[in-house]
């Protein structure tokens, strides 16, 4: 069980938003915390701390007169730390490879694999061959509808028919490092953890999975660690004080070390 940081990049700022509140119309968006600082800033500090396997995220659409600015936040802080962050947000085949390049170490993909509701196999086979499966990460942030999990796609905007479960992940992992999971309906709310969601994604094995959303005290991140058995990593976003939160970096970071309480 590890702290993985994560920098979200919205309008061209290090943001942290209420991840349900995400709009492509006017790239609008709820949000808890807008810094001042850039995103090389936040990546030097994770650098400094050898935190690696945070994810970095671009949350504008392609189609966005912000995008540009959000590359270039997202290019900054992959040069301060080659090789310890992930990048995701328009990530396809054509393109995962210039993130390697430019120093991410892995791709974080969703949109591209899930479209029209289903899992587009080629197109995740297409990704695996440009940049190898040991460089992907596997978003399959999901939002919960009748009772069941569903991956959502495109800023977390529209559902999939994908249920979210064991099988899927088993039948996906050959063509990935990792998975990352939000769970969209307590993403940036500090409203507690999905307690189903990381029972069931701590029951795969073979593969490693960060989960995000909800922890919202060092309570909390006890809770989790007793759901997932500590067989999870975690992230933090709007609860961290980084961003505006309560909950002490400074103690979060040692979960990596293994020192925390």
């Amino acid at each position: 069980m590890r702290f993985r940081p994560c920098i979200d990049i919205h309008n061209g700022k290090v943001k942290q938003i209420v991840g349900g509140s995400l709009k492509d119309e006017r790239d609008q968006a709820e949000e808890n915390f807008v810094s001042e600082r850039s995103a090389a800033f936040y990546a030097d500090m994770f650098r400094r701390d050898n935190l690696k396997g945070g994810h970095m995220i671009l949350l504008n659409p392609p189609s966005s007169p912000y995008f540009e600015a959000d590359r270039q936040q997202a290019a900054e802080a992959l040069a301060v730390w080659p090789g310890g962050l992930q990048i995701g947000g328009g990530v396809t085949a054509d393109n995962a490879s210039s993130y390697i390049k430019a120093g991410a170490s892995h791709v974080v993909v969703t949109s591209y694999v899930f479209k029209d509701g289903q899992v587009q196999w080629e197109n995740l086979e297409k990704l695996a061959d440009a940049v190898g499966a040991g460089h992907v990460v596997l978003d399959v942030s999901c939002r919960k509808k009748d009772g069941k999990y569903y991956i959502v796609t495109d800023r977390w905007q529209k559902f999939t028919k994908v249920q979210l479960g064991e099988e899927i992940l088993y039948w996906m992992k050959e063509y990935c490092d990792e998975f990352l999971v939000h769970g969209v309906d307590v993403e940036g709310k500090s409203a507690g953890i999905e307690e189903g969601l990381v029972e069931m994604l701590a029951g795969v094995q073979g593969i490693p999975i960060t989960y995000a959303g909800g922890i919202s005290s060092l309570d909390e991140l006890e809770c989790f660690r007793r759901v997932s058995g500590g067989r999870l990593d975690f992230t933090i976003g709007s609860a961290l004080d980084l961003y505006g939160g309560d909950i002490p970096y400074d103690e979060v970071k040692n979960y990596s070390a293994g020192t925390a309480r």
